[in-house]
This record gives C-alpha cells, sequence and structure tokens, in this order.
C-alpha cells in the first residue's frame, strides 16, 4: 500500500473543510432580533427623554398648588383677650371686622407685653375705667361735664355698659388709651372707637369702679393690669 505524502494530506484537508453556507431562515431570525433590539432602544430612549419635561411640568403644578393654598390660608388672628387685673380676669372679645386697625395696634402691643403692670388711673363711677398712656386730669372732667344731658341722648348698641375702646388713632401718637364703660355712653362717640366687649368679668369691673379715688378720679390705691393674654377660644 502506497504512502500518502504530508503534502496530499494538508491538500486534502482543505478540500474536505470548505466554507459552509448560511441558511435563509438564521438570516432572518437575525434580522428580526437586531429590528427588535433596535426598536427597544428606542423606546427606552424616548421615555427618558420625555420624562424629565413631564416631571417639570408636576412640579410646576404642585408648586403653584401650594402657592395658592398658602395665600388663601392666612394666619387666624386671636378672637379673645383676657385682661388679668388686681382684681381678677376680665374677658374680652374682639371687634376686629368693625376696627381692623385699631385691633391689630391692640393685639401688636398686647404681644409686646406693652400693658403688663399698666395702671388705670382714672376710675369714674357709672362711666369708665381708663387706663393706657395718657394720664391728663383734665379729660376725664371734661368727658363728665360734656355728658350730663347724655340721658336724653339714643344710645348705640356699642356704646352700652361693658364696651371697650380707645381712643381715636393720631399718627403721631405711639400710646394706647384702653377705656371700659359702665354705663352707656353715647356722648363719647366723637372721642372712642370701640374694638371690643366685656363678656365675662363684669363683676371685676365693677369692683374696679368702686376703687376709693381723689379729686382727679384718680384710684387713691393702685390697681392696674398685671398681663394681657390673647385666645382664639374661650
Amino acid at each position: 500500500m502506497a504512502r500518502i505524502k504530508p503534502q496530499q494530506l494538508l491538500m486534502q484537508s482543505k478540500k474536505k473543510k470548505g466554507p459552509s453556507r448560511t441558511s435563509i431562515p438564521a438570516i432572518l431570525i437575525g434580522a428580526l432580533f437586531a429590528l427588535f433590539l433596535v426598536l427597544s432602544l428606542m423606546g427606552t430612549y424616548r421615555h427618558w427623554h420625555n420624562r424629565p419635561k413631564s416631571q417639570e411640568g408636576m412640579d410646576l403644578a404642585n408648586f403653584e398648588r401650594s402657592d395658592l393654598t398658602t395665600q388663601t390660608k392666612k394666619p387666624s388672628v386671636p378672637k379673645y383677650a383676657i385682661i388679668e387685673t388686681g382684681k381678677g380676669a376680665i374677658t374680652m372679645e374682639l371687634y376686629k371686622d368693625a376696627t381692623s386697625d385699631v385691633v391689630e395696634k391692640f393685639l401688636e402691643l398686647c404681644k409686646k407685653g406693652h400693658f403688663k403692670g399698666m395702671l388705670f388711673h382714672h376710675v369714674i363711677k357709672n362711666y369708665v375705667i381708663q387706663g393706657g398712656d395718657s394720664q391728663g386730669d383734665t379729660a376725664p372732667q371734661d368727658w363728665i361735664l360734656n355728658g350730663k344731658n347724655r340721658a336724653k341722648v339714643t344710645t348705640s348698641p356699642k356704646h352700652e355698659a361693658f364696651m371697650i375702646g380707645t381712643t381715636k388713632l393720631n399718627p403721631n401718637r405711639k400710646g394706647f388709651d384702653l377705656f371700659i364703660t359702665t354705663a352707656p355712653i353715647p356722648d363719647l362717640n366723637e372721642k372712642l372707637l370701640i374694638f371690643g366687649r366685656v363678656i365675662k368679668g363684669e363683676d371685676v369691673v365693677q369692683e374696679i369702679e368702686e376703687v376709693d379715688t381723689d379729686e382727679h378720679y384718680k384710684p387713691k390705691s393702685p390697681v392696674g393690669i398685671v398681663d394681657i393674654s390673647l385666645k382664639q377660644d374661650v
């Protein structure tokens, strides 16, 4: 038997291992897979590309709603003031709608502790109790002289007994006078701004009204305001 030379074996091996042809079904499957992959990548890109815009719109809408809510909700204004005096507590209801400027000034001074230790420097029976920064001796006497014929004048509900008011605000004046009426006083219509009324503690007002005074209606024994606290409910 003749031996085959190595070169002939190499030539025969190359002939047997010729290139194999890829079938058409395989090509179609590969193309479909590539198309699916491309479409998936495009969908993912569009999703992440559009999401920030959508999220920004939602955040802006939420911010506008939050801002609108903040503007709608205003800080609640106290409805009552508890006046602690040396004779007891007087509960006062505030008329904030009728005289908002006066109430705002009163609340501001209360928060600053302006009324702590303030004395009632004039006490006039069947008339008013006066405290505050104005302590002139002539004003209460003038009021009494002007009010001698007040019984003939029709009274207004806001000038009945146990109403709380102050002198009409003067832009050049930093002080604040506090008056508690102890009888209907229509003649004070041009002098006082009523901004509240006593709803509890009328007996305390009457007890203060009964203190002994001198000829200028000043209490002989000091009586005044210990402090004023603000309440939403009583």
